[in-house]
């Protein structure tokens, strides 16, 4: 941790790791948990407000008027012509705002901001990309791989935040990019670019310029190894957005999700499969994350999750073996591990299923990671289907949530979801006995159980 002196008597030390400060030194990080990250170090104190000239919003100070007289500015967004990034910011980019990209190194964040550029540029948006970590011939080079390297779009390879805001002001670009925002510093600032004090006022000086001129601004963030964006967390409430990669960079699909959203809702995803030519938009993500064509085999069921407006279909899978151990194991990828801890007892108890003495490994087939709570009774039949050795159709889906007496309860949007199922070739749904199903739903045959054992009996008849 580092200390910042915000004053000549207060001092706040700052953790290296997690970005947090606290009031005083300890040995544990509150925040995260990490041992000795508390390093004193003191840094000049920031003049702010007055001593600045003031940043406000919007320039001159207003009056104070009725919400009912306040005049609305034109916010028609501008789409970024990929329907996928459109979806996650709610329709397109809101004129003014500040975007806030994380992810893992090499997940497809400047992949994805260059190839957008290069398309909005080409629709005739005025575009400019900031790189503080490439040259320009890096950036050249990778244009040439992503088959963007005639685009007119702007390039400025520049680490002073002074000169960005100048460039940016003189050539009045739409969309501009910053990559990465940890590059950035202030002159007049002590302290190494990435540090708390440059992160928070260099975001701060970007997000008036982009109120005050319109901009729309498009920060992209490190991330630690949890996975959450490097340094303060401030960061994300100052901007309007703020969206993650999620996948592994050595599969080829990655999934884009929407945190914090001033513009839209947060609850949307995006989908891309990485090919040699960038990033580009999956139209029927469902398809993705199912295996076709291949024979039925135990231990694998059919879900459907809502990620905002979009009904999703994954596999999921189970295998159950006899340990070699004195504890099983119990693991599971792209699931709650509790989750699973308490399906497994469920299923020991109301059941009838005896899998405590066997290892049990659980995951969401394609990367995908899943909270929803409506996957519960598909991952309850996998376990049970690979331990009996019963497999299900490939068209077969199942969609519940299993209560702690052994219920099946009802999911939200049930219909929605199995018209989607319907849509891509399902013939056979398992879902809870109380819940609402579509009026109309020809040539889908639908199972209703009120509890695990009848859905467990129902299994056994398939056998």
């Amino acid at each position: 941790m580092v200390a910042l002196n915000k004053s000549k008597k207060e001092i706040e030390y700052l953790c290296t790791e997690c970005g947090n400060t606290t009031p005083k030194w300890v040995g544990k990080c509150p925040f995260c948990g990490a041992w000795n990250t508390l390093k004193e170090h003191a840094v000049e104190p920031v003049n702010t407000g007055a001593a600045r000239g003031g940043r406000g919003l919007g320039g001159p100070v207003h009056q104070v008027v009725p919400l009912r007289d306040v005049a609305t500015e034109d916010t028609r967004r501008l789409s970024t012509a990929n329907a996928e990034f459109d979806r996650v910011l709610g329709g397109g980019l809101a004129p003014g705002s500040l975007v806030l990209i994380g992810g893992d190194p090499g997940i497809g964040k400047s992949t994805l901001v260059l190839t957008t550029l290069a398309t909005m540029t080409a629709a005739g948006v005025k575009t400019l990309y900031v790189s503080g970590e490439e040259s320009a011939c890096q950036v050249k080079l990778r244009s040439e791989r992503l088959n963007v390297s005639g685009s007119d779009m702007l390039l400025l390879c520049e680490t002073s935040l002074e000169k960005i805001v100048e460039q940016a002001k003189e050539l009045k670009p739409q969309v501009m990019v910053i990559d990465s925002i940890q590059t950035v510093y202030k002159g007049d600032l002590s302290g190494t670019p990435g540090s708390a004090t440059q992160l928070r006022e260099c975001t701060l000086d970007l997000m008036v310029f982009a109120k005050n001129s319109g901009c729309i601004t498009i920060l992209i963030g490190h991330v630690t190894k949890d996975g959450q964006i490097a340094g303060p967390r401030i960061l994300e409430h100052m901007v309007d957005t703020v969206v993650y990669f999620e996948g592994d960079r050595n599969h080829q699909y990655r999934l884009l999700r929407t945190i914090k959203n001033r513009f839209g809702a947060t609850d949307e995803i995006g989908v891309f499969e990485m090919t040699s030519h960038g990033l580009e938009s999956v139209a029927n993500p469902s398809r993705v994350f199912l295996q076709e064509n291949t024979p039925p085999t135990p231990g694998s069921v059919v879900c459907c999750t809502l990620e905002g407006s979009r009904a999703l279909l994954f596999e999921t899978q189970a295998l159950v073996n006899q340990t070699g151990f004195a504890v099983p194991q119990r693991v599971a990828a792209g699931i709650d591990p509790k989750r699973l801890t308490i399906i497994l007892a469920l299923l020991e108890k109301f059941g009838g299923v005896a899998i405590g003495a066997s290892d049990v490994f659980a995951s969401i087939a394609g990367g995908m990671k899943v909270t929803d709570a409506s996957s519960d009774l598909a991952l309850a039949l996998a376990i049970a289907s690979n331990h009996l050795g019963i497999p299900l159709g490939r068209q077969t889906i199942a969609i519940g949530e299993l209560g702690l007496s052994g219920e099946v309860r009802s999911v939200a949007l049930l219909d929605q979801r199995l018209k989607e199922a319907r849509r891509l070739g399902m013939v056979e749904a398992i879902v809870p006995a109380n819940g609402k199903l579509p009026e109309m739903l020809e040539g889908m045959k639908v199972v209703r159980v009120h509890s695990l054992s009848e859905a467990i009996s129902w299994l056994m008849d398939k056998k």
